[in-house]
């Protein structure tokens, strides 16, 4: 069985009111693999969120498995779920959700400092990555000083910094208008690529499918690949 990358094998997520169970995902099965970017798209209240959150060992599911890089979310225990969301994951959410008394380097170094002290080498990838996103100028700018789509080249670069394995992305676009929208899922998808990130975005947003390998529609808190044909992509 390969187990880089993310694999969901079979899971249910259920809540319980009184004696009633209300489904919130119903056997989801889903694999990503290095180096792919996949888009999950569906109306609000889907289950998209509940699906994020149980691929990224935020939530843990009722029934099914989770593979992330190897390892079994339903057998760790609270901490190492805690050291898997830190170094195996990278979060890129709605906002960018800066620290707004950092710097933009220094949104990137707070991450390695969670994670144990922050070696030269560590700092040296942190300016690499900027560099590489555009924001080779912005080292010392704060966030208050920087547009909608630097702060979430940013956000992406921060996702990147401990070298995850997998990349969640939460409605990446949703601040932005058209050309930065492009701009930033054209850079996730490239650092997919050049990484080799097994890599997941939520989205609402169906312009942006053109830049992903596959395309998953979720309907009440069902999973399927959805057909091409039937995906209205507006190019720009």
């Amino acid at each position: 069985m390969t187990t880089s990358g993310l694999h969901i094998s079979n899971v249910t997520k259920y809540y319980t009111e009184g004696s009633n169970k209300i489904s919130a995902l119903e056997r989801v099965s889903i694999s990503v693999e290095p180096g792919e970017l996949v888009a999950v798209v569906g109306p609000s209240g889907s289950g998209k969120s509940t699906f994020l959150s149980i691929a990224g060992a935020l939530l843990k599911a009722s029934e099914g498995e989770v593979n992330l890089n190897g390892h079994l979310l339903s057998k760790l225990s609270d901490k190492k779920l805690s050291n898997v969301r830190l170094k195996e994951i990278g979060f890129i959410m709605q906002s960018s959700n800066l620290v707004p008394y950092l710097n933009v380097l220094d949104q990137l170094l707070v991450v390695k400092k969670m994670s144990g002290r922050v070696r030269a080498a560590d700092r040296a990838f942190a300016v690499q990555l900027l560099e590489e996103l555009g924001l080779g100028s912005k080292l010392k700018s704060f966030p208050a000083e920087l547009s909608g789509g630097e702060k979430q080249r940013t956000a992406i670069a921060r996702a990147l910094i401990n070298n995850p394995n997998v990349i969640l992305a939460d409605e990446p676009t949703a601040s932005l208008d058209t050309k930065r929208a492009h701009e930033v899922v054209s850079l996730i998808a490239n650092e997919v690529k050049s990484r080799r990130k097994a890599a997941i975005m939520v989205t609402h947003d169906e312009r942006m499918l053109e830049y992903c390998d596959k395309v998953y529609r979720m309907e009440d808190g069902r999973l399927s690949l959805a057909e091409p044909a039937k995906l209205e992509v507006t190019h720009v």
